[in-house]
């Protein structure tokens, strides 16, 4: 099965790493992606992660473990992680399913996760 990772964009931005999560990754390419952001936290020596989630629809229990280890991945290399562009429907069901995403903020955009970061 091809991985979908090849068109996840993962950029740089002040020295924060910023990727956006796609409706249709498959789960080789949620490791994939994983796997890149860490390498890019460790290249970039970056100050934090967000997390753009503005595509997803609907977010399962696999969605939820997803964010959250990426959190923790991010967190073990002293990075901060900020999840941007949460739709009230996917915040419910995080709650309603239980998911705390501990270690995890949000933010409403990317430019505001970027300024909670830099000026942390």
């Amino acid at each position: 099965m091809e991985s979908s990772f090849g068109i996840t964009p993962i950029v740089t931005i002040t020295g924060c790493v910023v990727v956006a999560i796609r409706d249709d990754l498959d789960d080789q390419g949620v490791v994939t992606l994983q796997d890149q952001l860490v390498e890019e936290v460790a290249r970039r020596k970056a100050r934090g992660v967000v997390i753009d989630i503005s595509s997803l629809e609907i977010v399962d229990t696999f969605a939820g473990r997803m964010l959250g280890a990426m959190a923790q991945m991010a967190r073990m290399m002293n990075a901060r992680t900020i999840v941007v562009g949460m739709r009230p429907a996917v915040a419910m069901t995080l709650v309603e399913l239980g998911m705390t995403l501990e270690g995890v903020e949000t933010a409403l955009n990317a430019d505001r996760a970027v300024n909670l970061i830099l000026n942390s």
